[in-house]
């Protein structure tokens, strides 16, 4: 009845007038602005939905503006996450991958949920990696037209696999053998009106840690440049060293979970400026609740653990050597919500809590080629503000935790509030 029940505002929201108070004036006590700079007693003209000017002290506010006070509250730039499964939905009751067909509209409608938990995790924007039937496609355009509530998707679509036998459920996704074969694939995701390309390098994901590559650097590299020719941006998925490799000499934009790298696929990261987005977190979660939601086999979490661990050390490797790192929760199911919980791992890893904010906020930005819109505080930029409980640049927790989350504007209009409870 709950879920009914949030259903039914969501709607309500996303179908009401979407017209956004012309001017707004937003104070915190402190505002972090994403490029170094901090703000005391902060104030933050919001003109439609871009940031007109960023200011300290008392500051003149436009006459008929909307006065937000968050004094109490710290602001930061809304946040990124740059890898998710937002139409990996979770009734309660199924077994998650498990659940029973549902039709492409049901799926969009019921995924406004994960949407809704980003949101209140100060998820303004996500990269989705993977999706059926242009699921993912049609969120984003709803969203783009205000008639669904959500974080702002670039999106990749169906994913390109080889074809191979697997067991149940069938794994989602472009089948393609042969350079020429994925330069179709490619063709085909993109015309589609895909934002990315997602290619699966390697096995692996949910309880499967086999780190198998699968596409041969003939075949990324067809897929890079298939890409990169039609002026778009290509992920390659590898959970183990090999696929990585190629990845990564091949040309990939960005690399997903990454594991057990040598050091020369490291260094040949920092030249390229690849990114990289450990994803470790994610089976944490999945460790988490590996018998009491997703029913995994006996021995997963142990090899589940294995994987972490190793994962984190490969990731911390890569942070020491110069990587450009993004937060990627990989969420899916029951992980929204959860999407921050990698920069608790980042930090742990030895970044400093500016540096973990930046993961989440201008590098996955840059990467998205939106370095001019989000991202930071700052004018001309998209007026995407968090407020948060306490102070991220002494604790990452402010930031990394859903229930410090008070308040969030995205694109000048307020989503989230929870500075009343």
């Amino acid at each position: 009845m709950r879920n009914a029940r949030v259903l039914v505002v969501l709607f309500f929201l996303a179908t009401s007038s979407t017209a956004v108070a012309a001017t707004k004036a937003v104070k915190f006590g402190k505002l972090i602005d994403g490029t170094g700079r901090t703000f005391s007693n902060a104030v933050v003209i919001v003109e439609d939905d871009r940031i007109q000017s960023v200011a300290s002290g008392n500051v003149a506010i436009p006459s008929g503006a909307e006065v937000i006070d968050l004094s109490r509250y710290t602001g930061v730039p809304g946040l990124i996450d740059g890898h998710t499964h937002i139409t990996y939905y979770w009734d309660g009751v199924s077994i998650p991958r498990y659940e029973p067909p549902r039709h492409s509209a049901v799926v969009a409608f019921l995924a406004q949920e994960n949407a809704q938990r980003a949101l209140e995790a100060g998820v303004t924007t996500i990269r989705n990696m993977n999706s059926p039937d242009g699921t993912d496609l049609a969120m984003r355009d709803l969203i783009n037209m205000g008639k669904m509530i959500g974080p702002r998707m670039f999106v990749s679509g169906l994913g390109i696999r080889i074809t191979r036998s697997t067991a149940p459920p069938t794994p989602i996704g472009i089948m393609a053998d042969g350079a020429d074969a994925v330069t179709h694939a490619v063709r085909q995701v993109l015309a589609s009106g895909a934002d990315w390309v997602k290619m699966y390098g390697s096995t692996g994901g949910f309880d499967d840690v086999t780190e198998a590559q699968t596409f041969t650097f003939e075949e990324m590299k067809a897929a890079v440049d298939a890409t990169h020719a039609l002026g778009k941006k290509i992920a390659i998925h590898s959970y183990g060293p090999g696929g990585a490799r190629d990845a990564v000499r091949a040309g990939t934009d960005s690399l997903e979970h990454a594991t057990d790298m040598d050091d020369q696929t490291i260094a040949e990261m920092v030249k390229r400026k690849t990114y990289y987005a450990p994803t470790i977190d994610h089976n944490q979660y999945y460790v988490e609740n590996a018998d009491t939601v997703y029913h995994f086999p006996p021995g997963s979490k142990e090899r589940l653990l294995d994987y972490i661990q190793r994962n984190f050390e490969t990731a911390r490797k890569a942070f020491r050597a110069g990587v450009h790192m993004i937060v990627g929760s990989d969420a899916v199911y029951n992980g929204w919500g959860l999407n921050m919980r990698e920069l608790d791992w980042f930090v742990k890893m030895g970044m400093t809590p500016e540096q973990a904010l930046r993961t989440a906020t201008t590098e996955p930005a840059t990467m998205l080629g939106m370095e001019k819109s989000l991202g930071a505080v700052t004018p001309g930029f998209y007026a995407d503000l968090v407020a948060v409980e306490g102070d991220p640049l002494v604790n990452i927790t402010a930031v990394s935790r859903r229930e410090n989350i008070r308040w969030v504007m995205k694109a000048g209009r307020v989503v989230v509030d929870k500075t009343k409870r």
